[in-house]
This record gives C-alpha cells, sequence and structure tokens, in this order.
C-alpha cells in the first residue's frame, strides 16, 4: 500500500483509507448505507488490514455514534496499528450547545468520541462543517489546546468553501494555533467541483484531500446504466435527493467512458473510478466503503497499477463540466492563471 504525506505535515496516511459510514445502521439514512455490525466489522478490518489500509474515518453523527461505537470495537486490542480519523459539528441532539465549532462543543464531543471509540487520542480530528456564529480564534484555540493535551493530533475541516478555509489558515498563522492540514472533500470523476477553487487552495497552502463518497453517491458502481432500472439494493432508492445531483445524461457518458477502459484494462468499472482520483492533484487518501466483504476487496483492487495518460485524457473528457463564474472566465487566462489539472 502506497504512503502519502497529509497536506504540508510530517503524518503520511495510505492512498485508501475505510469509511465507516456503513457501521451501526441507526437511522434511515444510514441504514441505506448499510448495517455493519461489531462481528462484521472486524472481519473488514482483518482484510482492510492485511491489506495495508490502516486509516479509518468516522464522525460523531453516523448512526448517532454507533459508527464510532462499532469501530472502536473493532478496533480493540490494535490501536497501536492503526490510524483514526473522525468529525463533529453537526448537531447531535436538541441541547442548545450540543451543535458547532464552540469551544464548549468541541472539548465535549472530543472527548465523547474518545470514549465511544475506546482510545485516548485522535490521529486527524475534521470539523464536519463550517460555524459561522462562533469566532475562528475560539475554534483554532480550541483545537489547539486539544493538540497540546494530546487528545488529538492533526486538524482538518470538511464541506468547507474556499474562504472558510483560507482565512482560518490566516488566523492560524496569525496566532502560532496548528494548521488545517486535511480537506475531506466531496470529489469523483462525476463530482468535479473540488477542483474550482478547492484544489488550486490545497496545492497553494498544503492541504491534503481526504476523498469521501469517490464513486459519485454509489453511482459509479457499475449497476446503473441507461434504459436500466435502479438495481434493489441501492442506497439511491433513499438517498438520491440529499446527495449531489447529477443529470442522468451525464453520468451515462461518464459510465461509457469507464466502460471502455474497463475493456482495455480487465479493471471494474469502480477500481477504474478510484484510480483515476489517486492520480489527481493534492489527493492524499481515498475513502472507500463497503457493505460486505465482496465490495471492499473489489475496492481494494484500485491500488497497484495506474491509467495510461490517454485513459485520463479520455475520462477527463467525458466528465468535463463548464464550470460557474469566475472559473469559466479563469479559464481564458490560462498564461496567468493555469490551472492545476
Amino acid at each position: 500500500m502506497e504512503y502519502r504525506h497529509l497536506g504540508a505535515s510530517g503524518f503520511k496516511v495510505p492512498v485508501l483509507g475505510f469509511g465507516t459510514g456503513t457501521f451501526g445502521g441507526k437511522g434511515e439514512l444510514f441504514q441505506a448505507w448499510g448495517e455493519t455490525h461489531v462481528a462484521e466489522a472486524r472481519r473488514l478490518v482483518d482484510i482492510c488490514l492485511d491489506a495495508g489500509v490502516t486509516l479509518f474515518d468516522s464522525a460523531d453523527i453516523y448512526s448517532d455514534g454507533a459508527s464510532e461505537s462499532t469501530l472502536g470495537e473493532a478496533l480493540r486490542g490494535r490501536r497501536d496499528k492503526v490510524l483514526i480519523s473522525t468529525k463533529a459539528t453537526f448537531r447531535v441532539n436538541d441541547e442548545p450547545n450540543n451543535v458547532g465549532s464552540s469551544r464548549h462543543h468541541l472539548i465535549s464531543a472530543v472527548n465523547a468520541a474518545l470514549k465511544r471509540l475506546q482510545t485516548d487520542y485522535i490521529d486527524l480530528f475534521q470539523l464536519h462543517g463550517f460555524d459561522a456564529k462562533t469566532p475562528m480564534q475560539e475554534v483554532l484555540s480550541t483545537l489547539d489546546d486539544l493538540v497540546r493535551a494530546g487528545k488529538i493530533r492533526y486538524t482538518g475541516v470538511s464541506n468547507f468553501s474556499g474562504w472558510h478555509l483560507m482565512k482560518s489558515l490566516d488566523v492560524a498563522d496569525r496566532y502560532g494555533y496548528p494548521r488545517y492540514v486535511a480537506n475531506q472533500t466531496y470529489y469523483s470523476l462525476i463530482g468535479r467541483d473540488y477542483e474550482w477553487e478547492l484544489m488550486p487552495l490545497g496545492l497553494d497552502q498544503g492541504v491534503g484531500a481526504v476523498v469521501w463518497s469517490p464513486l459519485g453517491w454509489g453511482r459509479l458502481t457499475g449497476k446503473i446504466r441507461r434504459g436500466q432500472p435502479l438495481p434493489e439494493v441501492s442506497r439511491l432508492h433513499k438517498t438520491a435527493d440529499i446527495g449531489p445531483p447529477v443529470p442522468d445524461e451525464y453520468l451515462y457518458r461518464v459510465v461509457d467512458a469507464l466502460d471502455a477502459i474497463a475493456q482495455e484494462t480487465g479493471k471494474t468499472i469502480p477500481q477504474i473510478a478510484l484510480n483515476w482520483l489517486l492520480q489527481r492533484p493534492t489527493v492524499s487518501t481515498v475513502l472507500i466503503g463497503a457493505r460486505n466483504e465482496e465490495q471492499l476487496r473489489q475496492n481494494l483492487g484500485a491500488v497497484g497499477w495506474s491509467l495510461t495518460q490517454e485513459q485520463m485524457r479520455q475520462l477527463d473528457e467525458a466528465s468535463r463540466v463548464r464550470p460557474v463564474y469566475p472559473y469559466w472566465h479563469q479559464e481564458g487566462f490560462a498564461e496567468r492563471n493555469p490551472s492545476p489539472v
């Protein structure tokens, strides 16, 4: 398994990490993702470790904390062999202060996560979303305290816009707080918005991408085809309306390109889609998920080989969309403002 530095830090992570959104299965949304409980979770962790996948990602809102609890049980006795990342910010209950990135909530959230995960430290702690109502100095000073206390080791963000992230980095530099080194971001062959602003920012500021939903919210499994109904087992039956929108013809155009390359390489559509991501700028690790052992083993086949430049070009062309303003305007001035891809 290849390891890469996480952003500009000295911390290395495997190019594939395991996302535990399928662990726990509490609530309608997460039941649609999967209902992996402790025994099966241990088996999936075994397979990951055998393949060199040592990074496991969770969040406090995944199955109302059951994802972290299941992961903690599955990792019992082998904490020294793994890296754990988790997230907090979103509301977890009706208490007024149990939301956001205030000092009160972040300290409570980290302590609760440590208990559920059965560990005394978190390798990578990420803010799950931006909190516009808490001053950035309060957020970053709290994270600094948690780092100094040894409860978290590296910090990152998720679902931030470019100005959220850049202003946070400026405040960190001004006061000497730890800089965010990770941006857990939605990025896929059918979701390339990340490239417009967040990727150039990541290159400039040393922030590594931790990619979530690399198969486009379950659309790049190879089971969704033009003129065919959704497969019986698909999260999209319950979650299509809350996930990133993808026009049907655009999806089919990308799948057609993936099909052509699958015939050339003998690889599966998910493997090709994941391998494409691993060759993109700023990408430190791609989080794969799996309902079962078969899906996990297939996703693990995305490493150990590389698409050719021509195959990358074909996928780039098939998945390209016109960016929104001001990015389409900037494309006309590439001499002074080149694109990172």
